[in-house]
């Protein structure tokens, strides 16, 4: 995995710092913590519905001090601001090139070294869809890590990390458990969210 903005001394002290500050002054309450024992887990990022979202999500992991990484589409990633994206965390996906891109990132999360927490929207898109995609699912299941249920709720200015799952193989029965939890949590633009 490439360097990121949390791995890059002095930086991310100061970024942690004026993140506690503006989510404070914000009103945001940040809740839960990865456990000790995790150091390579997938994140799903829910609800995602708006652009809000990323500089929201680099924040709460610096409250949390996490190391993510997060994948987008590939348009993001585009001249001058790649080296910018890249240094985020970011990860470009092409959704017009059929690529193994779950096996990929599967052995890219099993083999990389130290704290890394892979973040990834099972909606695949900020639009309204009726499914999620279940490209986070078998990211875990291949890479052999847990799932921990991230979520932002604008709502009531809450996010942070919830319940971890193993995946067990059996999609339907862990979906049936993400879904509920999920359920209650309001996006930016809440109609574009449902589980």
């Amino acid at each position: 995995m490439h360097r990121t903005l949390f791995t890059t001394p002095v930086v991310n002290t100061l970024l942690r710092g004026a993140s506690i500050a503006f989510l404070k002054l914000a009103g945001w309450k940040i809740e839960g913590c990865l456990p000790a024992h995790t150091t390579k887990c997938v994140l799903i990022a829910a609800p995602h519905t708006s652009n809000w979202d990323l500089p929201y999500t680099l924040m709460v992991a610096f409250v949390l001090r996490l190391n993510i990484y997060w994948m987008g589409k590939s348009s993001l990633f585009k001249p001058p601001f790649r080296g910018v994206m890249m240094w985020l965390g970011g990860i470009p996906v092409n959704r017009e090139q059929s690529t193994n891109l779950v096996a990929a990132s599967a052995e890219a999360l099993r083999t990389a070294e130290g704290l890394v927490q892979l973040v990834v929207p099972p909606e695949g898109t900020r639009s309204k869809t009726r499914y999620w995609k279940t490209g986070f699912y078998y990211i875990a299941l291949g890479a052999k890590v847990p799932i921990v249920m991230a979520y932002m709720d604008y709502a009531n200015k809450r996010s942070g990390l919830g319940p971890m799952v193993q995946p067990s193989g059996d999609i339907e029965k862990d979906m049936l458990l993400v879904k509920a939890f999920y359920a209650p949590f309001k996006g930016k633009n809440a109609d574009q969210f449902d589980t």
